[in-house]
């Protein structure tokens, strides 16, 4: 709180009209003790004397705590000054409660300041000011009628010197109304030494000096007296209070100034005005401040951390019933809605984080609380009415879904059973805010019989009623029920809980928790007698549009806590608070109640709401309400109870998510059945995997259905086949389907019989194949788990679903495809020899042909396969068969991408090895590339059969063309394998490849190299096998096939000199130089190349001589 060093002014005028001084005689103003004279024995509050209160000091309690002390002076004319000094005495509050809850964030002081930088619990407010005060640091304590006053030094620390601060409080009617400190500190709560201070007064009321009210005093003095008394002050104070002091006389002296026109003077210490409002000390401008600051780090530093706190300590205010609640409620929101994100978010269109949102649905969901107080007065409401309007009215307020709008009902109707309205009515329909719920709550009311019965007394009960209408008021065991929107219900529960009724808000929980068993059991037998007739249509409507889980006001969530936080009492004190409950249900505790409501609102059919954060709401609350339900630890009577509502939801057709048909756009029940399923299974296997593999389905992802098979327990049925609705949480959903899934296959291992039915279901509704696959590897962990022996069954599940994984995947573009099939192998390498054969046998379903070949077949083949399998020669023969002809297969199917693979799988079958070479060659004059050619040609050469690879490496070269710059080029060291190779087959070889390489190859520098190798006996790039074919002669340059070579040489050296020279620059023409000078090398090869040479050059200087500088070079080194 901003604590400030001035005193605020007195609230109130006090003077004595007919004031008799005789009657005050033997009455002087000298302090008393605070538990001195004429207090009551009982009164000290020592604990060591048990004397009955006096009947002034009940009275005078009273009185303090209700009445304000202007009202006691007009009602009677003369107050003795003995009552007087007990009233003072009883205005100061007796409790610490409330001095903590205004010096820390919460009344544990569990939690940080508000700074949020240290975490220190001892740095608190109210601890620090507990601990000035045990340490003596409270000195010059003085009450002055309604106002304390003292002194509270800081200790000295290493850090900073000893500080003196001089504090002062003031109160009325048992609440602190303002403070004041000279320490300077700016906080939203009072600071350590105010609570200091304060604490003193409550624990030390006897060691406080007590006077009455310095008006009181002043009244009893003679003039002479009083300036006396007024010139000592002056003269104490001259330099604070003189200025003031002579404007104040001046003002008085004068007849017609303002302040001869009052009766009577200020005093501060004389209480609080008939009208002025009775609450706590609240800094208004703090709690704005503060807000703002934290709203302005958006997110950093904890900053919603300690928003969070802030609601906290305005639902810890209600419950004290404090008025400044919905006082501090009120700045709160003024700053959020003057938050500049949000115009900024409405202009780019863009939504608010996630965390700030929730920020949002707190603050809506504590205005609903404030308005549904139902002990406010009408005046307040009708004021938070105008509040909430005029806020919900500025464009940039958050809309209550997420910056989507929607058709929620209006709180006060029952559940919808209707069709939504049209789109173009729906459209012209106002958006609904955060704070849309809390002015329809302003309509609500109390006053129904019904409901203050309910609220009033454990014993409101109707034995004798019949249960047999549809509004009844009790159920069949004459417990009441409460009939009315269910979120609305909740919420009243929620707004008792929240202003201190505890009682009240476990006595309507409970009602509208029965009202909820008897709707669920009413449901069931309406779906029971209408079972044929739905079941024949074959599909199904949403019977509530708004979900319990995921809504706005929590209504499953709050039931939970009411009742779960009743369970945690003392069994004594729930015997108290609620007898005939314990008498009449059967044994039923309050959490096997809130356990049951919990179940009900879960298993709930719902339709999935619009737009992302609605749409993550519900996801966030339904874990939540799982974390609430994993806590309770599960008993006999519990497990009844999950046994019941399975049940139900099986067989509650359209009123259930989990019923036998499901509307397609209906929240999934995955994490909830999931849930249901492990709680179940050592209770009941049998109903837990009913449960788990009816909640398997995902219709939204389903584009047709038939409605004709309905024998199956995951039916499904699509109402909306054409239609793809916006799921945002699609993932996730997905996600949790299969953890569902894993988890079924984890329980079922080693029984064949559910391995079987779970396989089933997921290959029925899981669509996702990195999900599918994600199932297939816990498959496979879980079979062969090291501590024991592999469980073959769980295998098999594991290979099935990675087989659907390849179907899924084989069409389709995947980033993990590889990881797959590499997998696939082992697993089925886990299963046996026959799953490989399969596989490999059916590959044309699984695999594109290049994985077949370079990842399969190969595999399969390798010795590690051999060795984990322990295969005789038969079996290894027959996989190896598999292999060769799957080869042969694929390479037919794909040659470019296969051949090579296939050569290398066929080595050592001759006939399949034939087979393989054939489909290269009949592929080489059609689809294959010169890159591939080379490679399998070079694969030739190295197993052992040039010809073969010469055969092939002409093929690639007639697909092969170089242009004259493409000296870098990477098949040029195929083209010089392929013309050594050439060479070292013999004349005729070579002169058939030349005129392909001159044909081929433009490129100058590459022409000459060839020449050169050709030139030379050995070339150098074949084995030592084929050298011996070799003449031993060189070959002559001026017979075939070399002269076609030179000649091409030479013109490629031409035709690239006359193309560089079209757009040489200066930088290049070392570089051409060069060039020349490899040029006249390869025409002095020739017998004329010196002519030839001379003639080429005097050409360029003649064609280039614009080109001055680069022709004096060329002269300079060719002459």
């Amino acid at each position: 709180m901003a604590e400030r060093v001035q005193q605020p002014p007195a609230k109130r005028l006090c003077c004595r009209p007919g004031y008799n001084p005789a009657c005050r005689q033997g009455q002087r103003a000298g302090g008393v003790l605070c538990g001195g004279a004429g207090s009551a024995p009982g009164g000290s509050g020592n604990g060591k004397t048990h004397n009955p209160e006096s009947l002034l000091d009940i009275a005078a309690r009273r009185v303090a705590e209700k009445w304000p002390f202007q009202r006691v002076e007009e009602r009677f004319e003369r107050i003795p000054e003995p009552v007087q000094r007990r009233i003072v005495y009883w205005s100061f509050p007796r409790s610490e409660k409330e001095i903590c809850m205004y010096s820390s964030f919460n009344a544990g002081g569990e939690e940080s300041g508000t700074s949020g930088d240290n975490n220190d619990e001892t740095q608190l407010p109210f601890l620090r000011g507990v601990t000035l005060l045990e340490g003596g640091w409270v000195d010059n304590v003085l009450q002055v009628g309604f106002h304390l006053s003292g002194t509270v030094t800081d200790p000295a620390t290493p850090s900073s010197p000893e500080l003196v601060c001089s504090v002062s409080v003031s109160f009325d009617r048992c609440k602190i109304t303002a403070v004041t400190c000279t320490c300077g500190n700016k906080d939203i709560f009072y600071c350590a030494h105010v609570v200091a201070l304060s604490l003193y007064r409550v624990r030390k009321p006897e060691q406080v000096k007590l006077h009455l009210p310095i008006s009181e005093t002043l009244f009893q003095m003679s003039r002479d007296q009083l300036q006396k008394f007024v010139q000592y002050l002056i003269s104490v104070h001259h330099t604070e209070v003189l200025p003031t002091a002579q404007k104040l006389a001046d003002e008085i002296l004068s007849q017609n100034s303002e302040i001869n026109q009052v009766h009577g003077a200020p005093d501060p210490t004389a209480g609080a005005s008939v009208d002025d409002e009775n609450c706590w000390h609240l800094d208004e401008e703090q709690v704005q401040e503060q807000v703002k600051l934290f709203l302005s780090q958006g997110g950093y530093h904890g900053s919603g951390k300690q928003l969070n706190l802030l609601f906290s300590k305005v639902r810890e205010m209600l419950k004290m019933r404090d008025s400044n609640g919905a006082r501090m409620l009120t700045l709160i929101t003024e700053q959020f809605m003057a938050d500049p994100r949000l115009a900024l978010w409405r202009q780019q269109g863009t939504t608010m984080t996630d965390k700030y949102r929730q920020l949002w649905d707190e603050l809506g969901a504590l205005w609903m609380c404030i308005v549904l107080n139902p002990h406010c007065k009408p005046e307040q409401k009708s004021s938070w009415l105008r509040q909430l309007r005029r806020w919900t009215s500025v464009d940039v307020c958050p809309w209550e879904d997420g910056n989507h709008g929607n058709e929620l009902p209006n709180l006060t109707h029952s559940l919808p059973q209707a069709e939504p309205l049209p789109a173009s009515l729906s459209e012209m329909r106002p958006h609904r805010t955060v704070f849309t719920r809390a002015i329809e709550a302003c309509d609500l009311h109390w006053q129904d019989r019904h409901l203050q019965h309910i609220i009033a007394s454990d014993l409101y009960a109707n034995y004798c009623y019949h249960d047999n209408q549809e509004g009844s008021l009790f159920d069949a065991r004459g417990w009441p029920l409460w009939h009315e929107h269910v979120p609305t219900a909740c919420a009243r529960v929620d707004a008792l809980r929240s202003h201190g009724y505890p009682r009240e808000a476990l006595r309507l929980a409970i009602a509208v928790v029965n009202t909820l068993r008897r709707q669920q059991q009413r449901q069931l037998e309406h779906f029971r007698r209408h079972k044929k007739e739905l079941l024949h249509k074959g599909h199904t409507s949403i019977t509530n549009m708004e979900g319990w889980v995921g809504h706005p006001l929590d209504p499953i969530g709050t039931l939970f806590s009411t009742l779960t936080e009743s369970g945690r009492k003392p069994a004594t004190q729930i015997k108290q608070i609620h007898r005939y409950i314990l008498k009449c249900s059967y044994g039923e505790s309050y959490v096997a109640l809130a356990v049951e409501t919990a179940l009900i609102g879960l298993g709930q059919q719902r339709v999935m709401p619009d737009g992302l954060y609605a749409q993550e709401k519900v996801c966030r609350n339904e874990e939540q309400l799982l974390a609430k339900l994993q806590e309770v630890e599960l008993d006999d009577s519990l497990v009844k109870i999950f046994r019941k509502q399975a049940v139900f939801l099986l067989e509650a057709g359209p009123y259930s998510g989990l019923g036998e048909i499901v509307h397609r756009e209906s929240v999934p029940m995955h994490t909830f059945a999931r849930y249901l399923f492990t709680s179940l299974l050592p209770h009941d296997a049998e109903l837990a995997y009913k449960i788990a593999l009816r909640a398997m389905r995902l219709p939204v992802l389903e584009s047709t259905a038939s409605s004709g098979d309905l024998s199956r327990p995951h039916h499904i049925v699509s109402v909306v086949p054409n239609r793809y609705p916006r799921w945002f949480t699609l993932s996730h959903i997905e996600s949790q389907q299969c953890e569902l899934a894993s988890t079924m296959l984890t329980a079922a291992k080693g029984d064949s019989r559910r391995l079987e039915t779970v396989l089933e279901s997921i290959q029925k509704n899981i669509h996702s194949s990195s999900h599918i696959f994600k199932l297939a590897q816990d498959a496979f962990k879980i079979a062969t788990l090291m501590d024991s022996l592999p469980d073959i069954t769980l295998l098999k599940v594991s290979l099935e679903l990675g087989l659907q994984v390849m179907r899924i995947t084989l069409s389709t573009l995947n980033w993990r495809r590889r990881e797959m099939v590499r997998w696939l192998v082992t697993c089925a390498t886990e299963v046996g020899v026959y799953a490989l054969d399969s596989i490999m046998q059916s590959w044309f379903t699984l695999f594109t042909p290049t994985e077949a070949t370079s990842i399969v077949a190969t595999t399969v083949m390798s010795n590690s396969t051999i060795v984990r399998l322990h295969l005789d020669c038969h079996q290894q023969e027959n996989l190896a068969s598999s292999a060769r002809t799957l080869a042969l297969q694929c390479a037919m199917k794909d040659p470019q991408n296969c051949a090579l693979s296939a050569l290398t799988l066929c080595e050592k079958d001759h006939i399949a090895f034939e087979t393989a070479y054939q489909i290269v060659l009949d592929a080489a004059a059609t689809g294959m590339s010169y890159t591939q050619l080379f490679t399998i040609a070079r694969y030739m050469e190295h197993r052992g059969y040039p010809l073969r690879a010469y055969k092939l490496a002409t093929s690639a070269m007639a697909h092969l063309n170089l242009s004259y710059n493409q000296d870098t080029h990477p098949a040029i060291n195929d083209v010089l394998w392929a013309c050594a190779l050439s060479h070292s087959l013999g004349k005729n070889e070579l002169a058939a490849v030349i005129p392909l390489v001159v044909k081929s190859v433009k490129c100058a520098t590459v022409l000459s190299d060839i020449l050169r190798r050709c030139t030379l006996t050995t070339p150098g790039m074949v084995s030592a096998l084929h050298s011996r074919r070799n003449s031993g002669k060189l070959m002559s340059l001026d017979k075939a096939p070399l002269r076609q070579l030179l000649d091409a040489t030479i013109g490629a050296y031409i035709n690239t000199t006359h193309s560089r020279l079209t757009h040489i620059s200066p930088r290049h023409y070392s570089e051409f130089i060069e060039f020349l000078g490899k040029a006249r090398e390869t025409f002095m090869m020739a017998h004329d190349g010196h002519i030839q040479f001379t003639q080429f050059i005097d050409n360029l200087k003649q064609i280039y001589k614009g080109k001055k500088k680069l022709m004096m070079l060329v002269r300079e080194r060719f002459g």
